[in-house]
């Protein structure tokens, strides 16, 4: 059960393994772009090309979708970037529903794992597979395997590297399922101090604050790239927005005002509280995404203050 490339990853390296696939469960079509024309999920579009079995409820509790999915008798659920459950679902199958998550449970629980912990700095993540039950992301761990974080790597990157190690994590839980030698760990034997939570994030969570300090700006930035991405307002252009999608530590300060734009070298920089980051890729509202030179270029910035 699964959605988007993460998951149709997962999918393959299950099938290329040969693991029996009974069936995939995903979203139904939805119309997208200029045209509303329909579009499959990157789920449906693996499953069509290895011709399995392909169901797209409405609603996970309809009886003709659980009448369906019951006559397949699959021996286990597996679950990637997929919807809430309900308990007539997961509590289907004999060895139960498993899910990978994107980080290193109990860590990040929540909609958005891989974001919030590149945000905060993390220099470490990972991916847990685990039994699915009644409270999100609480289930026993099967396995944990953790990743790096690189001090400049993005979400995107983070996530891209993250699916293939959650295909090996993927697929060797269920092998151990499958001959009986995985045990469930509850997820207090893995906390140790505070925990951080994962919750989605949305559009207003994303606009920079330039008052904080660069490395906070530079963590955040890279955090929600390349989606659904961080903005700031440039008020001497009618207050479009500004997408940010990568930036690196400036090794200097380029004035006193937080949010204040410098272009030196044919570089841009902008202050913060503490310290000045440097733009990589920016997008202004209504354009595309460009280089810091193109984007300087094609706008006419020589300051100026972010809102």
């Amino acid at each position: 059960m699964g959605t988007p490339e993460f998951a149709a990853t997962i999918l393959q390296h299950l099938v290329e393994n040969q693991i029996t696939v009974a069936a995939v469960v995903t979203v139904p079509d939805k119309p997208a772009g200029r045209g509303q024309k329909l579009m499959s999920s990157a789920v449906k579009l693996y499953a069509e090309s290895q011709q399995l079995p392909i169901l797209q409820p409405e609603k996970l509790k309809d009886d003709a979708f659980l009448t369906q999915l019951a006559s397949y008798q699959a021996d286990l659920f597996v679950v990637v970037a997929f919807r809430m459950l309900p308990e007539v679902v997961y509590t289907m199958p004999p060895l139960g529903t498993i899910n990978l998550h994107g980080s290193l449970l109990p860590q990040y629980r929540g909609a958005a794992p891989i974001n919030r912990a590149v945000m905060n700095g993390e220099t470490e993540t990972g991916v847990t597979t685990f039994f699915i039950e009644k409270e999100i992301d609480t289930g026993k761990i099967i396995q944990r395997k953790a990743m790096p974080i690189g001090e400049n790597e993005t979400a995107g990157e983070v996530h891209d590297r993250m699916m293939h190690l959650g295909a090996e994590v993927t697929l060797t839980t269920v092998q151990q399922l499958f001959e009986g030698s995985a045990e469930g760990i509850d997820q207090d034997a893995f906390i140790k101090g505070e925990l951080n939570a994962a919750p989605k994030i949305f559009k207003p969570d994303c606009k920079i604050d330039w008052q904080q300090d660069a490395q906070t700006v530079h963590n955040f930035i890279r955090g929600l790239s390349p989606y659904p991405t961080a903005w700031t307002v440039w008020p001497a252009n009618g207050n479009k927005t500004i997408k940010l999608f990568s930036s690196l530590i400036a090794p200097f300060d380029v004035a006193n005002t937080p949010g204040t734009v410098a272009i030196k070298d044919g570089k841009f920089y902008v202050q913060c509280q503490q310290g000045a980051i440097e733009i990589l890729e920016a997008q202004l509202e209504g354009k595309k995404r460009l280089s810091a030179k193109e984007f300087i270029n094609g706008n006419g910035i020589d300051g100026g203050v972010l809102g």
